[in-house]
């Protein structure tokens, strides 16, 4: 077996032709993996995608054995990586069939969105150009893959809807809790709204906030609750929480967010606040499951109303749970895999 090709479970459900994909990524072991391909695993296997998992090597003559054995597969799926050209040149060589999947705004710099970089562009373009098929997870994103793909797909993060299905401990307080679940390079989206949570802070004393991941900040007029992010903590962190908070700027990365903390909120039972940017418009259904909001005074407005009203707050929980359904990994997976199928048996 090559270096860096992890095999898979050897069961399967019979549903035709059993077909062998190569999944590549920078790091399989990153969230965003774990979110996009990660969890539809077991799906792939029991529909027979036998799929093999591999990083991308940072040495050249790794990385040029690793792409020789691509020609073993019916195809490869490729993972956020934007290809060079002797990437390209070489995975193109042995590749029978490429699908370039991708969840973010990969073709601009998330620190610095207003400068265009060739660095970026043209690897994007090249990588686009030269796949049979490219997955995303937006209609913004599409429309970037649409200028050098014709065969583009769109498919939504999913999430395990049961694994937010859980009954909390009794209450010992009586705290109202706004949360935000994330990672360290989002906190600074948080941050952004710091005069509202310190207004709202200042204006119910009995409101903390809650951030779930490996960073953390204090404020003076708001007590912050720090749990620190794992697969054990996520679930019942949002489910012990009562409002979910979603903030974004506005600029050509964030548009490309696919909102995966939303759904994590409405599959909690939660209620959200959130920027109208990426899919967040999409995974809210205003006034329903959550409010959309654009400015400082329009957050203070929408979080104290959910604050003052208990049961407003449970409502718009069960219609989230409701909705969530449809993102659930079962109903994602199987779409996930009839793209992949539709793509590999394609011209055969």
């Amino acid at each position: 077996m090559e270096p860096g090709l992890m095999p898979q479970s050897d069961s399967k459900i019979s549903t035709g032709r059993p077909v062998k994909l190569l999944i590549l990524s920078n790091n399989p072991n990153r969230g965003s993996f774990k979110d996009r391909i990660g969890r539809y695993l077991d799906i792939l296997r029991d529909t027979e995608i036998n799929y093999e998992i591999a990083s991308l090597h940072v040495g050249w003559p790794a990385r040029r054995n690793l792409f020789k054995t691509a020609s073993r597969f019916d195809g490869v799926l490729l993972h956020k990586k934007k290809l060079s050209l002797p990437d390209a040149y070489l995975l193109g060589r042995y590749c029978k069939k490429l699908i370039y999947n991708y969840d973010d705004a990969v073709m601009y710099d998330q620190d610095k969105p207003w400068r265009s970089s060739l660095l970026r562009w043209m690897p994007f373009r090249r990588t686009v150009r030269m796949a049979d098929m490219v997955l995303v997870g937006s209609q913004y994103l599409a429309e970037h893959a649409l200028k050098f793909n014709r065969n583009v797909e769109i498919l939504p993060l999913g999430l395990k809807v049961n694994f937010y299905n859980i009954t909390p401990p009794a209450r010992t307080d009586d705290k109202i809790r706004l949360v935000w679940i994330g990672s360290e390079s989002n906190l600074k989206y948080l941050e952004a709204i710091k005069p509202v949570i310190e207004a709202v802070g200042s204006r119910f004393p009995n409101v903390v906030l809650r951030i779930i991941g490996d960073t953390f900040f204090d404020m003076p007029n708001m007590q912050v609750e720090k749990l620190k992010w794992s697969e054990q903590t996520r679930g019942l962190g949002l489910i012990e929480s009562d409002i979910g908070l979603a903030p974004l700027p506005d600029d050509r990365f964030t548009r490309g967010k696919c909102s995966f903390k939303v759904l994590e909120y409405a599959a909690a039972g939660l209620p959200v606040v959130a920027s109208p940017v990426g899919t967040n418009a999409e995974h809210i259904r205003e006034g329903i499951t959550g409010f959309l909001v654009k400015n400082h005074d329009q957050w203070l407005e929408k979080i104290s109303l959910l604050v003052k009203d208990r049961q407003l707050c449970q409502a718009m929980g069960r219609q989230g749970r409701d909705f969530a359904r449809q993102f659930d990994v079962s109903v994602i997976g199987k779409q996930l895999c009839a793209i992949i199928r539709k793509c590999l048996e394609s011209g055969q």
